[in-house]
């Protein structure tokens, strides 16, 4: 008997920080299972498929970057599509299927992959499976599981129709050739009923079953914690979950051998991390704190001297700086994995022979690196867990309780409990180390399962203009405060080593003797819009509250330069609305403001502060940066429709952003006599215009 022939789809990924690439392997390692070959690519490897000439079924995972942006690795395609030229039966022989990754906090939630759904539409390209949007701000997995669930009956049902079809062909080329042929001919209502109900199969309808090879295979339902125990958390669960028959995932197979090396005594440096871009190792020379201590966060200005290299940029630029796991958490974790006496041993690393994963080598690991350097520069040790992580972790813990509620966070049943106790509180692998002292994973399964570490990117706060040779910028220490699955607080990885780097610095007695010490590895960020305005005439308003101010501190320094040194230019007006909490606590660049506004600078200064008694002159006392833009609602439409103005805004995405949106769609819907769908329409031709920009986080 013959062996059945696997279909191939093509499977494309568009990632930024890996999550789509993760999510596209985990497709094609699934698809092996269900009888299907993946022939997957990023999709910025336009030399590896053709979609002109595409037969084959099509996935595509995407994320969103920026604000709404595809991925980087996307642009070029995503041009390409976007092309004019284009007729719209381009894409008529394609059959797709899209999932997009997102976060609801920013405004424009999985833009990047609406944006490809929606033109591959128009260019006459029709899905053989619902669009799925993943919200991270929620949990990607959330949408992620169901939707790769179900692509597998979407598959079956895709080649079906196709099988149909070609068989209907070939019985009319042979009746039309004269042969008597013995195949039943399907009605064509049959086939019109089946393309209808494929082009409709929507996720909640899907009950798939996974084969044996997902093994969704009922776990111990003996080991039930104590009745005692009436509160579940990371290391405990109550009825029913406790009691009930799990659902877990198929055992993730291993794929990486890993041997141990004496050092080679050559220490490798982090810009072997970075294989596209210069990486520039960079003095601080000067650091300030730029809240008082009494403050709810703690906000630093760091100053880099890049006058001995090629580093260049533009006011509103963004780079990335290279920065390592918590030295303490990562002499942790080699202690607990029994690798301290190994940490020095140089990691050799094979791929098992007998993988069928596709692009399995990890690249983020440079050559000759030792376990230390490894778990410090090169593994996001803070990640938090994926479930098949958790279901890898089960096979090396050794205690059955401890098993069975590993085994429990990880199946379809305990998704509430993963959600509670894992991804909402950002529990990483030391917690779980912690909770379930057992479980000893090695080298290899950290290796397969932890994402790259990634740079951090922050915004520029100074131009090169004002400040020949320094490169500026602002962060807040972000701060993880101790809860029951977490038992120590932890500050964010960059922005605590930064702060611990340069604490001799900000120690007034301390002076120079250790300046020359202290350095960071930075990098460009290749692609970036939120410049200043290319005619100096056009009038802008920039929003940003906190450590949003910063970008627009490196503006208004740059337009003070030109105005010295270009006298007889026009310069249109500016405007910045500031908040913060309290005046006298974390009113950041005060000085410099009040100093632009003095000198011209700056036109108009809208500052408020949102725990601060409103003071008594105040007419309409205001709370937060939107409170003042309503106030200026008049001035706003003159600026931004009238006289083709630009608008920045920077700062938090999850309530700020948003609402400083909104307040605008009410203003222009004000100021134009319409509807808010058409001054929505309004404010997205702005962005298309950029003259609508945001440089925003979660």
């Amino acid at each position: 008997m013959c062996c059945e022939i696997k279909r191939r789809f093509l499977l494309l990924y568009a990632t930024q920080k890996g999550q789509a690439k993760a999510i596209a392997e985990e497709i094609c390692t699934q698809a092996d299972a269900h009888g299907f070959e993946a022939d997957i690519h990023c999709i910025s490897e336009s030399d590896k498929y053709n979609l002109a000439t595409e037969k084959d079924p099509l996935v595509i995972v995407i994320s969103t970057t920026g604000t709404g942006d595809p991925p980087d690795t996307a642009c070029k395609f995503v041009k390409e599509i976007k092309n004019k030229t284009l007729l719209p039966d381009h894409f008529a022989h394609l059959r797709y299927g899209l999932l997009g990754l997102g976060d609801s906090e920013y405004m424009f939630f999985c833009n990047g992959g609406k944006v490809v759904d929606k033109r591959l539409q128009e260019l006459g390209a029709q899905h053989f499976y619902e669009t799925g949007l993943a919200d991270d701000c929620v949990g990607l997995e959330i949408v992620v599981e169901p939707w790769i669930d179900g692509l597998w009956l979407a598959l079956r049902r895709e080649f079906t129709s196709w099988n149909i079809k070609e068989d209907m062909s070939s019985n009319l080329r042979a009746v039309s050739n004269g042969v008597s042929a013995m195949t039943v001919v399907p009605s064509m209502s049959g086939i019109c009923s089946l393309d209808s109900e494929i082009q409709h199969l929507k996720l909640e309808d899907l009950e798939v079953k996974a084969t044996d090879a997902l093994s969704q295979k009922p776990a111990n339902v003996h080991s039930v914690v104590s009745v005692q125990d009436t509160e579940a958390s990371l290391d405990r669960s109550v009825p029913p979950l406790s009691q009930s028959a799990l659902n877990i995932p198929a055992l993730p197979s291993e794929y990486i051998d890993v041997q141990f090396q004496d050092s080679t005594g050559q220490e490798l440096s982090v810009s072997s991390l970075i294989s596209d871009g210069i990486v520039f190792h960079v003095p601080v020379t000067k650091a300030v704190q730029l809240t008082r201590e009494d403050a709810v966060k703690t906000a630093l200005l760091l100053e880099l001297d890049i006058s001995k290299t090629t580093f260049c940029y533009q006011p509103g630029d963004a780079f990335c700086v290279i920065c390592p796991n918590n030295p303490k958490e990562v002499q942790e974790l080699l202690h607990i994995l029994g690798l301290s006496e190994r940490k020095e041993c140089v990691v050799c690393l094979k791929i098992k022979q007998a993988t069928k994963k596709k692009g399995a080598a990890p690249e983020h690991i440079p050559k000759g690196s030792t376990v230390e350097f490894i778990l410090t520069w090169c593994l996001e040790i803070r990640a938090v867990p994926k479930k098949a992580f958790l279901r890898a972790l089960v096979e090396y813990t050794s205690d059955a309780r401890e098993k069975r509620r590993l085994q429990e966070l990880c199946s379809k049943q305990g998704a509430s409990d993963y959600s509670s106790f894992i991804r909402d509180p950002s529990i990483c692998l030391l917690d779980l180390l912690h909770a379930f002292p057992t479980c000893r994973p090695p080298l290899n399964l950290l290796i397969e399962h932890l994402p790259k570490l990634q740079a951090r990117s922050y915004s520029a706060s100074s131009s090169n203009l004002f400040q020949p040779e320094k490169l500026q910028f602002v962060f807040n220490v972000v701060e993880f405060p101790s809860s029951p699955s977490r038992l120590v607080s932890r500050k964010g990885v960059c922005t605590g080593w930064l702060a611990e780097l340069v604490a001799p610095m900000l120690q007034p007695h301390k002076k120079e003797e250790k300046l020359s010490a202290v350095k960071v590895s930075i990098f460009a960020r290749p692609i970036n819009t939120f410049h200043l305005p290319s005619d100096p005439s056009v009038p802008f308003m920039m929003v940003g509250p906190g450590t949003g101010v910063s970008p627009f501190i490196g503006f208004l320094q740059h337009r003070q330069k030109l105005q010295e040194e270009h006298t007889d230019w026009k310069f249109g007006e500016t405007w910045l609305f500031f908040g913060c909490r309290h005046q006298d606590r974390d009113y950041l660049f005060r000085d410099e403001l009040r100093s632009f506004v003095e000198n011209g600078t700056l036109t108009h200064l809208k500052v408020c502060f949102s725990r601060d008694p409103p003071a008594a002159a105040e007419k309409k006392p205001t709370k937060y940066v939107q409170d003042n833009i309503r106030l200026c609602a008049k001035e706003v439409a003159r600026v931004l429709l009238k006289e083709r103005g630009c608008f920045y805004v920077c700062g938090d995405a999850k309530h700020m952003a948003k609402d400083v949106n909104d307040t605008l769609v009410d203003i222009l819907s004000s100021d134009a006599g319409v509807d808010k769908l058409e001054a929505m329409k309004t404010l997205a031709t702005l962005r298309q215009e950029k003259r609508y920009l945001q440089d925003v986080w979660a």
